[in-house]
């Protein structure tokens, strides 16, 4: 949890902020509502806002009624009023508002506390439930739904930065033999560690997905097709380097890959791409298993590496 404190009173920031110093908790503060809207929107923002009412430039109120503007990108900052105000009216003028809690001046510091363990709680809670809704509760990794929302926003900011978008999709080489034989219990273990191979070597702005069954979809913004089909091989081989250990059985694992790209300036639909990819997968299958294949958007020339392991 991450503290916004926004007030005007350089001595309320002051004795404020000395509480939760004290408490062990990080914090920044603005002394408008402007500075504060901005701090918001920036990388790595609060999730809990301290808000004071009268404030120059824009007012806690307006603020916010902003502050819940970024809920429709899944964004939930708790927003704690803090005034001098005590009429019922005002108190509900600010939940009207998209407040969250409503403390009056001065701050009693027990209070405040407890406002804070309670916003604590809440979004704790709401983390944890968003996680459930966008990831896949057997590896852990983004769902289906998530990993194409993703996508479409990648490819979105790659046409406007005209930056290359490369996808990989990724399948587990002959999975429904390790159930038949295994049991489905090593197969879980199986794809959980195959999930934990597959995002171990990403850079921190990759995504991995869990697409369906046995079958996996990265999304690698600013990549290249060239730089993808190298960098798809390094994680096959990464994935296919050791066996799999699981307390029933060690299990060797292979995955083939299939990879395309759209470069940025090609209006490609996300429907399109995924079916390239699918193309090259089915052709990696065809040729082996255990390999990359290529296969240029809108276009038939591919490439196959051929497997270094399995």
């Amino acid at each position: 949890m991450r503290i916004l404190l926004v007030e005007d009173s350089a001595i309320e920031r002051r004795q404020i902020g000395r509480h939760l110093k004290e408490w062990n908790l990080e914090f920044v503060t603005a002394k408008d509502g402007v500075e504060a809207w901005s701090c918001l929107q920036g990388p790595d923002a609060p999730n809990l806002v301290l808000l004071d009412w009268m404030l120059p430039r824009l007012d806690g109120i307006e603020l916010a009624r902003k502050i819940r503007t970024l809920g429709a990108n899944g964004i939930y900052i708790y927003t704690v009023m803090l005034t001098a105000k005590h009429k019922k009216q005002d108190l509900l003028t600010a939940m009207a508002a998209g407040a969250d809690d409503y403390l009056a001046k001065p701050v009693d510091t027990s209070e405040l506390k407890a406002r804070i363990l309670v916003a604590k709680r809440i979004l704790d809670l709401h983390q944890s439930l968003r996680f459930a809704a966008t990831h896949d509760f057997l590896t852990k990794l983004l769902n289906r739904a998530e990993i194409l929302a993703s996508l479409r926003r990648e490819l979105s900011r790659g046409a406007r930065e005209a930056k290359p978008v490369a996808i990989i999709m990724a399948d587990v080489d002959n999975f429904k033999k390790v159930n038949d034989s295994l049991g489905h219990t090593v197969g879980d273990a199986v794809l959980k560690e195959v999930a934990e191979r597959l995002k171990s070597d990403l850079r921190p702005y990759d995504l991995v997905g869990r697409y369906g069954g046995e079958e996996f979809l990265l999304v690698l913004p600013n990549c290249s097709l060239k730089v993808a089909t190298r960098r798809a091989d390094e994680i096959r081989n990464l994935v296919c380097k050791d066996a799999i250990v699981t307390t029933f059985a060690t299990v060797p694992v292979t995955v083939s890959m299939g990879i395309t790209a759209a470069e940025g300036t090609q209006d490609l639909a996300i429907e399109e791409l995924l079916q390239q990819a699918d193309k090259a997968l089915y052709r990696a299958k065809e040729n082996g298993r255990n390999c990359v294949q290529t296969l240029l958007a809108r276009d038939q020339v591919s490439r196959r590496l051929q497997p270094t392991c399995g």
